[in-house]
């Protein structure tokens, strides 16, 4: 077959995909590292509550957990990125290989406490993009009817973060009927769910963490690197 004629491809930047890219040498054995943020500082939060659920399940499938507690972050601009709750938070994020996303909906949308977290976190820090490449799932509660705003809503974010969000998600209708006193959820299918999204995240964590670098190596990103590079280079010395 002919090569196809791309004038407008920078042919020192493109890369044909290539399987064996994808299988990675040697693979890490640590357990899988997992955040967890949540959308209420509620005493009695039910994404909080989810959330720690999903911990519990994670721990049990292998998987190392943190869960990121709200309380106390500013809002996003609010105060200097030194601040000890946005370092806490940033370094979770970059200590991550995997994140989950639990929020109430609130007027049909995710919470402002969640959209402040997700905020707070960059596409960059120095060299370094905190979320890209990683793994996401999405969780939502509700108080009414079952509703499918807030992780909708989520998804959108995880692509902007530039984030594997995985395909099943969960969305617990009338949460205050799903959690015992003592904060454990009660055995039902929303419980079964949120079990079928943790194994899901911890298998596509696995099966990606080490090439998410190849993963997310884009064309227009390395032409870019390369068009600036060469300005550097070329630049007079003054």
């Amino acid at each position: 077959m002919p090569s196809p004629d791309l004038p407008n491809i920078d042919s020192a930047s493109f890369r044909v995909p290539d399987l064996q890219q994808l299988l990675p040498a040697a693979r890490a054995t640590h357990a899988p590292r997992i955040a967890l943020l949540y959308g209420s500082v509620r005493e009695r939060s039910y994404s909080r509550l989810l959330t720690e659920e999903a911990a519990r399940l994670l721990q049990a499938m292998g998987a190392e957990p943190r869960i990121f507690d709200p309380r106390g972050l500013p809002q996003p601009d609010g105060a200097p990125e030194d601040h000890p709750k946005v370092q806490e938070l940033r370094a979770l994020a970059q200590w991550s290989e995997g994140m989950v996303w639990c929020s109430p909906e609130r007027h049909g949308a995710m919470s402002g406490i969640l959209k402040s977290q997700i905020d707070w976190i960059p596409l960059a820090l120095g060299a370094v993009r905190p979320t890209q490449g990683k793994t996401l799932a999405v969780m939502q509660v509700s108080g009414g009817s079952q509703s499918f705003n807030a992780v909708n809503q989520l998804r959108v974010l995880g692509r902007w973060m530039r984030m594997l969000t995985i395909p099943n998600q969960s969305s617990v209708a009338k949460a205050f009927l799903e959690f015992e006193e003592d904060g454990r959820m009660k055995p039902s299918p929303y419980y079964d769910r949120v079990v079928d999204v943790m194994e899901e995240l911890v298998k596509f964590t696995l099966l990606t963490r080490d090439s998410a670098a190849c993963l997310v190596d884009r064309y227009s990103e390395r032409r870019e690197g390369a068009e600036a590079l060469s300005r550097r280079v070329n630049l007079r010395s003054i």
